[in-house]
């Protein structure tokens, strides 16, 4: 692989991109990397202004999708993303939800298009890096899955050699923060309605680890791009801890490595994540 180096993520949704990701966008692109981004849907039911809900009356997806473009814009350029591209497709809402029917939504789409589009972006920038999602979506959302689908399609059609990373909440991670969410009185009910699962505990196993990249110089414009989306509710839950717990929480960023045809985990060499996505690449 040669050439300047490159990193290009496929996200779901506006807002996406700063959760698994905006520390290596922010990180990279200040050590001189061209950092990519490709966004599939409007995240058209996000959460409306004041709060209205995708279900709520006066919902009005096409205004919540304005919103949100808005608010991305600003994120990407908090994080200096260098290149920013939109798929157009429809958010297709949570698994079982009637919209994931809608025509235009992602989780419908033929892939194909999608699928053409993204190889040419990886033909385009020539990225050593790509990042998206695992098979799972990392929580089962059907644009997340879809992300996936495509991306790993896109990398195999374009036939270019790439390090594919999934996003990665270990385990480990996640049972620390909630403990940091309940020590500082944060309801987490909106995501474990029953509490945590325990059986098996939520996030990635920590031995599927490929990579940790330490983020902590750039961790305050990561707390500063979710702030951008300021309509999404679900941010909420990483922003109401002080900002220096923010920080102390969310230093890092992990990430799966795996092989783009077999897609087997690529498990690091004597069991250490590596901490350079760019690892024997720079």
């Amino acid at each position: 692989m040669t050439g300047p180096l490159s990193l290009l993520a496929v996200h779901a949704h506006p807002d996406d991109e700063v959760t698994g990701t905006g520390g290596v966008l922010a990180r990279y692109g200040d050590e001189g990397v061209r950092t990519v981004l490709v966004t599939c849907t409007g995240g058209e039911l996000g959460d409306g202004p004041g709060g209205v809900g995708p279900h709520d009356p006066g919902h009005d997806p096409e205004a919540v999708a304005r919103l949100r473009a808005d608010e991305l814009a600003r994120s990407c350029r908090i994080l200096g993303v260098g290149v920013h591209h939109q798929l157009g497709y429809r958010d297709s809402g949570m698994m079982g939800w009637p919209e994931n029917d809608h025509p235009d939504s992602f989780w419908r789409a033929p892939p194909g298009p999608a699928v053409e589009r993204v190889a040419q972006l990886l033909l385009l920038h020539r990225p050593q890096v790509v990042i998206t999602y695992d098979p799972t979506g990392g929580y089962g959302h059907p644009d997340h899955i879809q992300a996936h689908r495509v991306t790993v399609a896109a990398v195999r059609a374009a036939g270019r050699p790439v390090r594919l990373c999934y996003t990665a909440w270990p385990r480990s991670w996640f049972a620390h923060w909630i403990a940091t969410a309940t020590r500082w009185g944060i309801d987490l009910s909106s995501w474990f309605e029953d509490g945590p699962p325990t059986d098996p505990p939520p996030g990635t196993p920590d031995e599927d680890l490929g990579v940790i990249v330490d983020i902590a110089a750039v961790v305050e414009r990561k707390r500063q791009a979710l702030l951008a989306h300021a309509s999404q509710s679900d941010n909420g839950l990483w922003l109401r801890m002080p900002a220096e717990a923010f920080r102390a929480e969310m230093s890092r960023e992990a990430f799966v490595l795996v092989d783009p045809e077999s897609l087997d985990v690529r498990r690091p060499d004597g069991g250490a994540p590596e901490d350079d996505l760019f690892s024997r690449l720079r």
